[in-house]
């Protein structure tokens, strides 16, 4: 466990903020190396030191335990999560009993003296600060430990060795497991620091989280110490401000009801917030635009966007903590000032990010070839007959559809902006007009984007670390891509939906057409290795295979579908389970497919079952499985979708009829409960996924999947929702899939969550005694 020092002593243990900088990382870890240098810079950042990660490095080695933690790792499956918290515990313990070496607790102590008298710290913070000589702190932020309001050297020195321990949690060991990285090449250094008895504090972020606007900053306040934003306990308030000229353009005052305060024993708590200052605003106005001001010279100074802590004491800010920031939308191209944009066509924002290039109108499937690298793709509605001409554009514009519809769904996949429902784009768009496509704000506009000259720093794609939670986040797949499935199996926990129709109807011909003509063998094949690309992919982790679900217009137009029959509704008509009973020829054959993957040992595959409701159409599925030699439950998982109410209400009945589990298909269960075209723009206000009647056939149906052992899950649009998906971990559901441009952002929101409803546990079983 060897570092270079950079500056620093081998036999140094302590280095004051003063004394590094942002080149210090292999010394102090990115969160010193960050105080460091804000010091360097003359921010008004509270004193104190680095406990180097050489002295961590020297405790290990001559404490002895090196060889005895490496062989507990060796010894661990992460993926057993029972195994990985044992692990964990031994290694922790082993830390924190062995005795520091007296050189090393005599330099923290001579500079926690120092850090008393001369700079009249009675309590500090202690934070952890992991490093590795040529990995970013980003990777590991949120995976150690803090502990605030410590007082006195023992406690002080019993805090860093708890900090060096937390390099073992299960999730920063799970972590590293599973990115290839070596245990012994990130080290761990202690910020120690004059602790700030924060009246106000919060975070600040200089880019706009949510839209990547990179001209606002948001800051969210809250009373008391700024734990509470960390830990989701408490709903801050939220500023907005421009960045250019400091004006406040956004503000969300929230009632505050707790609050986390510095104890009378010196213990941090919390506690309700005072009735006089509960609904009232936490910031005035001037200190909202002073701390703006001081991110905006943070951000200069570093050169991309940063994630702030700050505080307010007696009046006056502290900056607390400064990193970049981890996910950013938006960042490849910027768009010129709206006021000299003519914006041609609006819509909805589908799938963020700006596209520029030449439009190409596609009037049917058999114009694709006039999509070429880079085009910007015009159409009245995609359909999976162009998905190969999408991945070729640098953005997707419609006229009909909304956030759920084809368009928006395979853009966000592959990462493509897009406007949907449009309404006259193809008609204001000309063949070959170079326009912009800002599928952030949902505008195409006249001439290409200018890139603006970006620092190799800001190209870098900064992602969320790695977050373990008891609930899994998994992703929704329409186009088996190899490149994009392969991105999304390192950050979601599987595929919570994988739509067989896409993969059918891009074929571009009526599956039957090639059973009726003896070619049924071809199709199998065809399917086979479309879903192979995903299986393999995410192996071993599970995805969920949803059965052929077109409605009877999209296969009309398919070679050999001429027969298909004329429905005044589509959406409510022969799709889904209902065609795979009656052409049972063709369910057979996509189980077929299936089965072909068993065959190859691929144990990792659910059926899912759509637009079921009745237990006899899970029946009679099960049937045809069978007819394919593809076993339900053993060879393969079986459920179904829950997306029509009678399915919602009747669910006991289903799981009397065997099932491995259940998925909510949000969509059509919200269209179907409030009689609401999910994709007609005139009825589109009133498309609710937290409607109250949607909400409690959701609610009883995880109920009692729960207490029968049924796996519940979500795939519709809802799952990408913060705010649902917030009232759905709360109800217990197992797993969320997200669209892929949302699964990191809804990890956060179930750690958030999950950690939450644990700490609420862990208070009432104490007030119960």
């Amino acid at each position: 466990m060897s570092v270079k020092a950079a500056g620093v002593k081998k036999a140094e243990a302590v280095a004051w903020f003063d004394e590094i900088d942002k080149s210090s990382l292999p010394v102090a870890g990115g969160k010193g190396a960050n105080l460091g240098e804000m010091v360097k810079i003359k921010l008004p950042v509270p004193e104190g030191f680095v406990v180097t990660a050489q002295a961590y490095a020297a405790f290990i080695e001559e404490a002895g335990i090196k060889e005895e933690i490496a062989k507990i790792l060796s010894k661990t499956d992460v993926n057993d999560s029972k195994a990985l918290e044992r692990a964990s515990r031994k290694i922790r313990k082993l830390i924190e009993s062995r005795e520091m070496p007296e050189r090393i607790k005599g330099e923290i102590a001579k500079a926690y003296e120092k850090l008393q008298k001369e700079y009249k710290a009675g309590y500090v913070a202690v934070r952890s600060s992991a490093t590795a000589e040529d990995l970013p702190e980003a990777s590991f932020a949120g995976q150690q430990d803090t502990f605030l309001n410590v007082k006195g050297v023992d406690n002080l020195l019993g805090a860093i060795k708890k900090c060096w321990s937390s390099l073992f949690t299960p999730r920063a060991i799970f972590y590293r497991e599973t990115n290839n990285i070596e245990h012994d090449r990130v080290l761990i250094a202690v910020v120690v620091q004059k602790m700030v008895n924060a009246k106000k504090s919060g975070v600040m972020f200089t880019a706009h989280p949510m839209s990547g606007e990179r001209d606002k900053i948001v800051i969210e306040a809250v009373f008391g110490l700024g734990e509470g934003i960390v830990s989701g306990r408490i709903t801050p308030d939220h500023y907005v401000v421009d960045k250019n000229n400091f004006e406040i353009v956004e503000k969300m005052i929230n009632k505050k009801e707790k609050m986390i305060v510095r104890g009378n024993d010196g213990s941090t708590e919390e506690v309700a917030t005072p009735s006089s200052i509960a609904e009232k605003q936490v910031l005035d106005e001037s200190e909202i635009i002073s701390i703006a001001k001081f991110g905006k010279r943070i951000e200069e100074h570093y050169g991309f966007p940063q994630d702030i802590e700050w505080a307010v004491e007696n009046g006056k800010i502290y900056i607390l903590q400064s990193r970049p920031m981890t996910v950013i939308y938006g960042e490849e191209e910027k768009s010129r000032e709206e006021s000299q944009e003519e914006v041609l066509v609006k819509g909805l924002g589908a799938s963020p990010g700006i596209g520029s290039g030449a439009v190409k109108l596609l009037r049917s499937s058999e114009e694709l070839d006039k999509v070429k690298e880079g085009d910007v793709l015009v159409t009245t509605m995609t359909n999976p007959d162009m998905v190969p001409a999408m991945k070729r554009a640098s953005a997707i514009v419609t006229d009909e559809g909304g956030m759920t519809c084809h368009a928006a769904i395979v853009s966000r996949e592959l990462g493509i902006p897009a406007v949907v429902g449009a309404g006259n784009a193809t008609k204001v768009l000309k063949e070959n007009m170079l326009v912009t496509v800002d599928g952030s704000r949902g505008v195409v506009y006249r001439g290409k984007a200018k890139k603006e000259e970006i620092k190799e720093e800001e190209k870098v794609a900064y992602v969320q670390p790695a977050i373990v939670t008891a609930t899994e986040v998994k992703v929704n797949l329409s186009v088996p891509d190899e490149k994009v499935a392969k991105r999304l199996a390192k950050i979601s926990d599987g595929v919570g939906l994988l739509r067989v129709e896409h993969i059918i109807l891009g074929l571009g011909r009526h599956p039957l057409d090639f059973i009726r003509k003896g070619e049924e063998e071809k199709f199998v094949n065809e399917l086979y290795k479309q879903l192979k690309i995903v299986v393999s992919a995410f192996y071993p982790k599970l995805v969920y295979v949803r059965t052929l679900d077109a409605p009877t217009d999209e296969f009309r137009s398919l070679k050999g579908g001429e027969d298909e029959p004329y429905e005044h509704n589509p959406m409510l008509g022969w799709r889904g389970i209902r065609r795979g009973i009656a052409q049972r020829e063709l369910l057979r054959a996509e189980f077929k497919a299936i089965k072909k993957l068993v065959e190859e040992n691929y144990n990792n595959i659910g059926v899912m079952i759509p637009l079921v409701q009745h237990p006899d159409e899970l029946i009679e599925a099960k049937k045809i499985a069978e007819e394919a030699e593809l076993k339900p439950h053993k060879d393969v998982q079986f459920g179904i979708m829950v997306e029509i109410p009678a399915a919602a209400l009747i669910i006991e009945d289903f799981i009397k009829a065997g099932m491995d589990f259940i998925s909510f298909g949000t969509n059509d269960l919200t269209q179907y409960t409030l009689a609401v075209d999910r994709n007609n723009e005139r009825v589109a206000s009133i498309f609710n996924e937290k409607h109250p009647a949607v909400l409690k056939l959701i609610e009883r149906v995880i109920k009692i999947c729960n207490e029968r052992g049924v796996v519940t899950s979500i795939c519709g649009q809802a799952g990408s929702d913060p705010e649902m998906v917030e009232k759905l971990v709360k109800l217990g559901i197992t797993s969320v899939s997200a669209n892929p441009d949302a699964v990191e952002r809804v990890r956060e929101v179930i750690a958030r969550t999950e950690k939450k409803l644990i700490l609420d546990a862990l208070r009432k079983a104490k007030a119960d005694g």
